[in-house]
């Protein structure tokens, strides 16, 4: 009680939340994972975080930082009850410098918003998660999130300059800034993206833009088999294109996406490449007829261009589909995005064909192909003891095979909670230990996220 009261004082009764059913609506995020908040604050300030932050450290509070909830590795979860800090108030967009083509904006800014503003004027800002239209900057950035565009122009971290954030120790800091280049100590703008709200809150953030491309061209390339769909997507790159997309999705996702989302798609298709090239007009049509040339090479039935911005936007509108509409099948969806180096794609759709098969599961592979992010999830009902446990032992044979093919656990969700246990099989005991001791220096009373990243 007296803590309620001490956050009333900080952030005004109005932004403390503590009824049930209040909580409730902060318990969840991408995952099927649910944890109840001993309270939720939606500060409005910079300075109200300060103050709550040493508040927790004083009374031995967790604190959960939390964007949209958009997450899926169970990042934002309070696993432990404690507080759950909202950042959605905190949503300016504070600048758009046209010289220094950059963005200032707070972290509760919307990713899509932020996109269409800084188009408008010319300039990109290329990170696309496929929550875009309803995820933040903040929670992008604790993620390192991706997207389809990560292939050609890279992840959330390659965009961020400079950092305003606040420690868990309560203290306001600054890293990096406006300029290209910045090698004045330690990078802890680098390491605070990705570090899922485990080291720092993040308040503000400076993100490069680049020149908006002349011109975008999507590509819709039909295969008879997803192995010779996984072929073709080396054969892209050895012919010297870059795509800024290309995106693989098999039968079961074609098949959820037009009979969920109505979406205008081959039904007895195998696989579908959705794979798009942007930069000056010449350049995109010469990129063109490569990557029909590679598809065709492997078996492709059809290779179509999008003639339109409208027939362009129905295909992303499918592929973006995909997640959504899975969960009508079943209620539990497990998301995973083990990432392989590209070279590695069609042995890792093999092998992901091959757990599907050995645990009866209804597995359906998509994702973001060209840069090995592939994207295998799992339908299951949380209900069913005996599927959940054949789900548990075929999530471990994915990372497994994703490890031994030189990969990773995560490319862009996050370890969060759900990875947390395969953390030694990738980094072994000295690279955990370390990342350990990182996190105790910054964080000694553990308030910040605990739970998360550590198996314990």
């Amino acid at each position: 009680m007296a803590l309620l009261t001490q956050l009333g004082k900080i952030a005004g009764d109005h932004n403390v939340f503590s009824s049930r059913e209040e909580r409730f609506c902060y318990a969840y995020d991408g995952t099927y994972h649910l944890h109840l908040p001993d309270v939720v604050v939606k500060p409005q300030s910079v300075e109200q975080i300060v103050k709550i932050i040493k508040l927790a450290n004083d009374s031995g509070t967790p604190v959960f930082p939390r964007g949209a909830g958009t997450g899926l590795s169970g990042g934002s979860l309070p696993v432990r009850g404690g507080i759950a800090l909202v950042l959605t108030d905190l949503d300016r967009i504070l600048e758009i410098d046209d010289a220094n083509q950059v963005a200032v904006v707070e972290p509760g800014v919307i990713t899509g918003q932020l996109q269409a503003m800084v188009e408008e004027r010319g300039m990109f800002y290329p990170p696309d998660p496929g929550s875009l239209e309803v995820c933040t900057i903040g929670g992008n950035i604790a993620e390192c999130a991706g997207g389809p565009r990560g292939v050609k122009y890279g992840v959330t971290g390659d965009y961020v300059l400079g950092l305003e954030l606040v420690t868990p120790t309560g203290d306001l800091i600054h890293t990096g800034g406006k300029t290209i280049k910045n090698v004045t100590g330690y990078d802890l703008t680098r390491l605070m993206v990705g570090s899922e709200g485990t080291l720092g809150i993040v308040t503000k953030a400076i993100l490069r833009l680049i020149p908006l491309p002349k011109a975008v061209k999507t590509v819709l390339a039909v295969f008879n088999d997803l192995l010779q769909a996984s072929e073709a997507i080396l054969d892209v790159f050895r012919s010297g294109v870059t795509p800024a997309t290309m995106e693989i999705m098999d039968a079961e996702a074609i098949k959820c996406v037009i009979e969920q989302a109505g979406a205008q798609l081959p039904l007895d298709a195998e696989a579908i490449l959705l794979i798009e090239v942007d930069g000056l007009p010449s350049a995109v049509e010469e990129e063109l007829a490569a990557v029909a040339e590679s598809c065709l090479r492997h078996q492709a039935r059809s290779v179509e261009t999008a003639g339109t911005a409208e027939e362009r936007n129905l295909l992303w509108q499918a592929r973006r589909a995909i997640s959504p509409s899975l969960v009508k099948l079943k209620p539990t969806k497990i998301s995973e995005d083990a990432t392989v180096p590209r070279a590695q794609v069609p042995t890792m759709i093999r092998r992901l064909q091959h757990i599907r098969e050995k645990y009866s599961l209804n597995l359906v592979i998509f994702g973001h192909a060209g840069d090995g992010n592939l994207h295998p999830n799992i339908i299951a009902d949380e209900r069913d003891a005996g599927e959940m446990a054949r789900v548990e032992a075929a999530v471990g044979e994915i990372f497994q095979a994703a490890l031994e093919l030189g990969g990773t656990l995560s490319g862009e969700h996050g370890i969060g909670l759900m990875k947390a246990p395969y953390m030694l099989a990738e980094l072994g005991a000295p690279g955990l230990a370390y990342m350990r001791r990182i996190k105790q220096s910054l964080d000694p009373n553990n308030i910040l996220n605990p739970g998360k990243i550590f198996s314990s």
